[in-house]
């Protein structure tokens, strides 16, 4: 059989420092650039069509939403989807030109490998954090509520894995990772409120962000991190109390 023919898909806000880095990385690899762009600000837009990429111009709505769209507007039916801070890999490029060559089953899961920072993370649960990205668009979707979306094949059907990573350009700054951590918490809270959890205790807003901690620096490893490790073991602490706080704030207005 021939080999198929593949579209990448990228969503985008104001991604002018990542978005060419992306695009270059899939050269090679995508039939077509799909850019679902938000109406970004900065130069996403221009560079991404200096790039080669065919621009779309839609309204966010939601991750699951833009993705679902985004994905609909590819032309042809197998799909790469990529965020604009992930870079592919040569040996990943060379696993993905390898299923276009041999497709089996109705999508292939990707490892991404994070850096935070300036380093690199291998340890407390960020790695290899494999994802669902290079998919036959008709066996599945995009599905989730507000945040933590994730792509979900129909029922019985077989996903393979790919070779190499995909390198995630996470933050640059703790500064950074803070910021998205507040905007992220708020959004979890909402969906929270929409699963019609609404009880907040003391285990919630003391018990799980300490395991969280726990977890993630001495079971799953985080401190042969360094700093990193360290950084992501006490930030993502915060974030659990966080968003349990604004849960309980909401129930309470």
């Amino acid at each position: 059989m021939p080999a198929i023919q593949l579209s990448v898909v990228i969503i985008t806000y104001n991604e002018e420092r990542n978005i060419a880095r992306c695009l270059e990385a899939v050269r090679g690899v995508a039939d077509e650039v799909v850019v679902v762009d938000s109406f970004s600000t900065d130069a996403t837009v221009a560079i991404s069509r200096q790039h080669g990429a065919r621009v779309v111009q839609h309204a966010f709505e939601g991750y699951v939403q833009q993705k679902n769209f985004a994905t609909a507007e590819a032309r042809y039916e197998h799909v790469l989807q990529l965020d604009a801070d992930e870079v592919l890999t040569e040996e990943l490029r060379q696993s993905i030109l390898a299923a276009k060559n041999d497709w089996q089953g109705a999508g292939y899961t990707l490892a991404r490998l994070t850096n935070y920072c300036g380093s690199w993370v291998r340890h407390g649960g960020w790695y290899p954090d494999r994802k669902l990205r290079l998919y036959d668009r008709r066996l599945g979707q995009w599905e989730g509520l507000l945040l933590h979306e994730r792509y979900e094949v129909a029922a019985g059907q077989p996903v393979g894995q790919l070779r190499g990573d995909a390198l995630h350009y996470s933050y640059d700054s703790v500064e950074q990772h803070v910021q998205q951590l507040n905007r992220f918490t708020s959004i979890a809270a909402d969906e929270l409120w929409l699963r019609g959890k609404r009880n907040v205790t003391v285990f919630h807003l003391l018990l799980k962000p300490w395991w969280k901690f726990v977890h993630g620096y001495f079971f799953r490893l985080g401190f042969l991190d360094g700093f990193a490790g360290l950084s992501i073991a006490t930030i993502s602490a915060w974030g659990v109390f966080l968003k349990f706080a604004k849960l309980k704030t909401k129930a309470a207005a």
